[in-house]
């Protein structure tokens, strides 16, 4: 049997929302690493000649002065405007694109997630114990092992590259100036390019390395889930209170409806139900009051204390409890079985008054469909 502590559940959506308001989502610096530095290497094949012939419009003004030029004192913020005019637009649309890639790869997984309590301060941080913990656990093992193969492919795609570019490079001064720069700078880029695609496959295995670590530590045992859902849900004994507390508080108020009623049909043992009739009004006759066993005596006792008509009619009592809740009215299938009883209390109360002769007895087959006798 497995034990209750060890983490073998998967976890919950509480704990999920929890761990990510503290900033416990899955990253892989890998991917953002890699895209970054793609990215750049793409963008630098794109703009770079234009950065380069920029750079190299700024150096040829700088240092190319006239004999004013060099007294005058103005000049050097013209030479600052046309360094900005001319260097700007490359080099901002150069740092936007490696911004884009940048933020792509730390969202891209675990998502956007931004949080203060990920950022405050800890203990455990700084603690040195947490610290030899770390150094010597699975999770160092395994950036070691990522560190050494990040040496060995970047090392074996320099040396790749340097044998592709051997003879372009050894011929670069045989070209003219300034295309040898530009063509040097070429060879980079494409050096560079090919160098950080390298790191594509460490990238592709730290993603759902990540994830797979990610989801280990957020597994639950049994325990916390069951403490999660007591957090959740409440106290199973607190529930049962409020629920008792409730039905009390109903039977209560149910108990102060029952003088008022007209009349109330009992079991006459096991059912009371006691029923009010507005005859100015034009609603039904509404169910106040209700129980079974205790209740019901309760409900009998008050109504005889209160000289409210009590008849017992089983099958009519059943039927109001199990189809209607107090404060509304019986189902219209009742109308003509509930007439009858009030008939009979209304003659019989007149009766009593000296206003009328004895009514006759009330029958004992009621008008009750068959779908709601119980």
């Amino acid at each position: 049997m497995a034990d209750a502590n060890e983490k073998t559940e998967d976890p919950t959506s509480k704990k999920i929302e929890d761990s990510r308001k503290k900033g416990q989502v899955a990253r892989s610096r890998e991917l953002s690493t890699t895209l970054v530095l793609v990215a750049s290497a793409i963008a630098f094949l794109m703009i770079g000649a234009q950065i380069a012939s920029a750079v190299f419009e700024v150096t040829r003004r700088t240092f190319t002065l006239s004999r004013d030029e060099t007294y005058d004192f103005k000049h050097m913020f013209q030479v600052w405007g046309f360094a900005i005019e001319t260097i700007s637009f490359p080099v901002l649309f150069y740092m936007l694109i490696v911004t884009v890639a940048g933020i792509y790869g730390n969202i891209a997984l675990g998502g956007y997630n931004f949080t203060w309590q990920g950022a405050s301060p800890k203990a455990s941080k700084i603690s040195p114990i947490a610290g030899i913990k770390r150094m010597f656990g699975m999770n160092s093992i395994v950036e070691l092992f990522k560190a050494i193969a990040k040496f060995l492919v970047v090392a074996t795609m320099a040396y790749i590259s340097l044998i592709i570019f051997q003879d372009e490079a050894l011929h670069l001064d045989l070209e003219l100036y300034p295309q040898n720069i530009f063509h040097a700078l070429d060879l980079i880029a494409w050096a560079f390019l090919l160098m950080c695609c390298a790191l594509i496959p460490i990238a592709v295995f730290d993603v759902p390395y990540q994830s797979f670590k990610h989801n280990k530590e957020m597994k639950m045992s049994l325990q916390e889930v069951k403490d999660e859902r007591k957090n959740s849900d409440g106290d199973p004994q607190v529930k049962n209170r409020i629920r008792k507390l409730q039905y009390q508080a109903a039977a209560n108020r149910m108990m102060q409806e029952v003088p008022n009623a007209d009349v109330v049909v009992t079991n006459p043992t096991h059912f009371s139900v006691a029923l009010k009739y507005d005859q100015l009004g034009t609603r039904a006759p509404t169910l106040v009051a209700k129980g079974v066993d205790e209740m019901a005596m309760h409900i009998r006792k008050i109504a005889k204390a209160h000289d409210v008509p009590i008849v017992a009619s089983p099958i009519l009592a059943r039927a109001i409890y199990y189809s209607t809740e107090a404060d509304h009215e019986i189902p219209e299938k009742l109308f003509m079985a509930v007439a009858q009883v009030l008939a009979y209390v209304y003659q019989l109360k007149a009766f009593k008054q000296g206003k009328g002769k004895r009514p006759n007895p009330l029958k004992s087959n009621l008008p009750i469909p068959p779908e709601l006798r119980r």
